[in-house]
């Protein structure tokens, strides 16, 4: 490659200072409003002053090709941390989060589709190639002029004082705002800053392991002893739903308040009418926007699961969890997950007798971008054939995953009256490529917050016409949420509660949870503290389960 010197050899150094400096600070340019006050990358000052000084050697090609390399990859961690902290309201973690990649994908093409898909991916992949050949390319052909090293003594001179300056441009990442900058800061080193961060996420996942061990050991080891396991509930049926994305945001934000509180009020109403009793509290899910699988296992195993290392683990110890429980009480247990398109070995390992993924569940109607079945259909599927009469020997348990509330939120279908019409669900077909497509609704935050707010409606006002129709005294239904959606609909800092209602034709059955501070209705008690996901099921257990021979009302924590 032919060197250029004098002016040439320092407008490239220049060009190439500033395409750095733009890949470095453009992640948080989009994604942070207040860190448009940072102005330069040190890190690309040091490369401009590094190679404004280095000889013409053969390695000065191989190194700009490094350089760029790494810019390139810096910028790209960037953005993945932006988009984790929008998305899931925590920083990237590469010790975990790589394994995403395949539920991204499939989420990209659910709501996309596989063209938009694969051409989003491959422009991305195209920029990230040109950006990298463009900084090698001026690096490499900048060179060395004599004149030129003065200049580059001033730049590192003017890095090392950016780099020597009070306070950090940064904030700590293990804060949800980790790369909001600290006021009046112009200069910081933000390759720098998600090296090291991805270095204190792997040193903390290695601790992770054996503070997760403690607590397994301390826990209790289940309740195969127990004379009278879950007696109380009278081998009622009991149905422990997870509403997508439902979080208490829905009921307290201003912006949702308006759209799904009304849909509680006539839950509640419809509810009475039909002679069944209504209680709702609050439970802190160990997730936001996305992984429900933590809150799942959170509530059933009794343990804080809160990453992918503390879920493996726990499903690799054979710890018991509710479902042994309600197995060893007599009870059919069943999984009911619509959104599961790929093989589960997970649900296998925690011992259900029946599980219903998307390929074992007899549904006709299409689906709805990344909504593979609507709610609805969901509930109807259940009472058919996980309830069915046939099946009556045996009190059931189900654990159901409720979907049409998942992201993109379009198009939100209407509550069907006929419940009987249902079927196969080829009915929905009818709305087949309804509503708008996802990339046009996205283009408005705005917007994807009212869709947000009416996915809740729908999702409040589904359970509403299961639980008139087919909650009696011999049933106990549980409906929560699995986690808030994203803070790009909550904001940086909502909390991580979650509503739980809990319905039943018998009053008894809803003492317990009335105890423990639940409040009659279809809103939670303001006042009352969300408990965590993690202590549901010791305390769902000792409430419902009595020694042999005894009965009544089961007595709260």
């Amino acid at each position: 490659m032919t060197r250029r010197g004098g002016a040439g050899g320092f407008l490239s150094l220049a060009i190439a200072l500033a395409v750095v400096n733009v890949l470095l600070l453009a992640p948080h340019w989009l994604f942070d409003g207040e860190a448009a006050g940072v102005r330069i990358a040190l890190e690309a000052v040091l490369a401009a002053a590094v190679f404004a000084v280095l000889p013409g050697t053969r390695w000065r090609a191989p190194l700009a090709g490094a350089v760029a390399a790494a810019a390139v990859l810096a910028s790209a961690l960037a953005f993945a941390d932006a988009v984790a902290r929008y998305s899931l309201g925590r920083p990237l973690n590469l010790y975990l989060d790589l394994q995403l990649a395949g539920a991204v994908y499939r989420l990209m093409t659910g709501a996309f589709g596989m063209s938009l898909t694969a051409l989003l991916l491959a422009v991305g992949a195209l920029t990230a190639v040109l950006a990298a050949w463009l900084v090698a390319t001026l690096l490499s052909s900048a060179a060395g002029a004599r004149w030129k090293r003065l200049a580059a003594a001033g730049i590192a001179a003017a890095a090392v004082t950016g780099a020597t300056l009070p306070g950090d441009a940064f904030r700590d990442a293990a804060t949800p705002d980790a790369a909001t900058p600290q006021s009046g800061r112009r200069a910081a080193w933000p390759a720098a800053r998600i090296v090291a961060d991805q270095a204190r996420h792997f040193g903390r996942m290695l601790r992770e392991r054996e503070a997760f061990a403690a607590e397994l050991a301390a826990a209790p080891a289940g309740y195969a002893d127990h004379p009278g396991l879950l007696r109380r509930l009278g081998g009622r049926d009991v149905l422990l739903a997870f509403v997508e994305s439902y979080g208490v945001s829905a009921i307290d934000d201003p912006r949702y308040a308006p759209v799904v509180r009304p849909r509680l009020d006539d839950l509640a109403a419809r509810a009475a009418a039909a002679g069944v009793h209504l209680a709702t509290g609050l439970l802190t899910a160990p997730t936001q926007g996305g992984q429900s699988w933590f809150s799942h296992l959170s509530l059933l195993s009794g343990l804080w699961v809160d990453n992918q290392l503390r879920y493996d683990l726990l499903l690799a110890s054979g710890r018991e969890t509710l479902i042994d429980d309600f197995r060893r009480a007599g009870h059919r247990t069943a999984a009911l997950m619509p959104a599961n398109t790929l093989a589960w070995p997970e649900g296998e390992r925690l011992g259900y007798d029946e599980i219903l993924a998307r390929r074992d569940i007899a549904y006709a109607g299409p689906a709805f971008n990344w909504v593979t079945m609507p709610d609805q259909f969901t509930w109807s599927f259940l009472q058919r054939r996980v309830r069915a009469p046939g099946d009556s020997a045996r009190p059931v348990f189900a654990e159901i995953g409720l979907i049409s509330s998942h992201a993109p939120w379009t198009p939100i279908l209407p509550v069907l009256d006929d419940w009987d019409a249902i079927g196969d669900g080829a009915i929905f077909k009818r709305w087949r490529g309804a509503g708008e497509r996802p990339e046009d609704l996205w283009r408005d935050r705005g917007r994807v917050r009212e869709h947000f707010a009416r996915a809740i409606g729908y999702a409040i006002d589904v359970v509403a016409g299961y639980a008139e129709r087919y909650v009696d005294d011999r049933t106990l239904l549980i409906v929560l949420g699995d986690h808030q959606p994203a803070p790009l609909v909550t904001g940086k800092d909502a909390s991580r509660a979650t509503p739980a209602h809990v319905m039943s034709g018998d009053p008894a059955l809803i003492e317990p949870f009335l105890r423990r501070g639940y409040a009659a209705g279809a809103l939670p008690d303001p006042a009352q503290a969300a408990a965590g996901m993690d202590t549901f099921r010791d305390w769902f257990v000792r409430a419902f389960s009595a020694p042999a021979g005894a009965a009544g009302t089961a007595e709260a924590e």
